[in-house]
């Protein structure tokens, strides 16, 4: 019997290097990556999130015999700050209760809509600032050894002189 099929299939995982690490069959990655097409996660598209709460908006306002007419901008705002770690069915899923729990013509998504983090700091801190940091962070993996073969100093490829100094320079002391 001839059978002439087609597979599509989905995932979030990384085939690619799944099938480097061992953990996915080479000749099954290559049978399923004839024609692979990458769809970036909602929170890489937030120009998108509008549009899909206008559709799911119809969509489910058509099943529910509702109609909202608005989409306040702040809420908008507050859609597009969050990271959907659900994606786009998150989202659907959003839109649909707020519109069942919606009276009126505005969508409403208050009191329940998930805990939106606040807004990404859009100032870029400074070289100084960055580098504290760095030197922070490098510390106390190197349990704020300085020196030696496991110091801080050996992991930023600096003299131990020099750290100190750049430690001296912004302010970094050992806590406690």
């Amino acid at each position: 019997m001839h059978v002439d099929v087609r597979v599509i299939a989905a995932t979030n995982r990384d085939l690619e290097q799944a099938v480097h690490t061992g953990r996915f069959r080479p000749d099954l990655y290559y049978r399923l990556s004839v024609l692979p097409l990458r769809l970036p996660p909602l929170r890489e598209r937030v120009q998108d999130i509008s549009l899909l709460v206008d559709y799911f908006l119809q969509k489910y306002g058509l099943r529910l015999g509702k109609r909202i007419r608005t989409v306040a901008p702040a809420l908008l705002e507050r859609l597009e700050a969050y990271p959907w770690p659900g994606n786009v069915r998150e989202l659907e899923n959003v839109v649909e209760r707020g519109l069942v729990l919606s009276e009126g013509p505005h969508l409403k998504l208050e009191g329940w809509f998930p805990d939106v983090p606040a807004p990404r700091e859009t100032r870029t801190p400074t070289l100084d600032e960055a580098q504290r940091e760095y030197i922070l962070e490098t510390l106390q993996r190197a349990n704020w050894r300085i020196s030696g073969e496991r110091g801080a100093a050996k992991l930023l490829d600096l003299k131990p002189t020099t750290l100190e100094s750049r430690m001296k320079k912004l302010g970094i002391t050992r806590p406690g």
